[in-house]
Parts: C-alpha cells; structure tokens; sequence
C-alpha cells in the first residue's frame, strides 16, 4: 500500500474518532444537565446525595451492556465510577447551596 493510500485511511480512521468524541461530548453533556436537575430535586426534598444500590444497579448494568458490546467491562465500570463520583460531587454543592 502507497504512503498516500495509507495517509487517507489513517485521516479516515482519525476522522470517525474525532465524531465519536464530539458525540461522547455532547453526551456526557446532557447526562450532566439532566443530573443536574436529580441534584436540585434530592436537595429540595432532603435526599440524599448518593444512592448505593442505584448506583450498584447501573454499574451491574453496563457491565452487562459492555460484554454484549464487546468492551471491557472493568473499564466500562471505571468510566461509570468516575461519572458517578462527579455526579455525586455536583450533588453535595448542590445541596450546600454552592451552584
């Protein structure tokens, strides 16, 4: 394969994970503006910031969706903890009055 070919499949390639990361973006995005609106309604009502077994249903969840899909579900389950322990950051300020 010439070096141009190979140019234009790696542009190619590169350019189908730059959309993917735009759309993982924007995502993310709306995940947080709608646990934005979970934060402000635990707060109202005195709830509290966190839920155990919401948080172990979901994780149990997409550690299912990831061997369905092929990803691993250890990362898969990382990536959820990392969301989940921002989210629940958002939530105390919340609930502190801080946003």
């Amino acid at each position: 394969m010439q070096e141009d070919q190979q140019t234009e499949i790696l542009t190619s390639y590169r350019n189908s994970i730059d959309n993917i990361d735009a759309a993982l973006i924007h995502m993310l995005a709306e995940r947080f503006k709608v646990t934005q609106k979970v934060g402000e309604f635990k707060a109202k009502y005195g709830l509290p910031p966190a839920d155990k077994n919401r948080e172990q249903d979901q994780i149990d969840r997409l550690r299912k969706l990831s061997e369905r899909a092929k990803l691993d579900p250890d990362f898969s389950e990382k990536f959820l903890q990392f969301i989940i322990t921002e989210v629940i950051r958002h939530h105390e300020q919340i609930r502190q009055g801080e946003e």
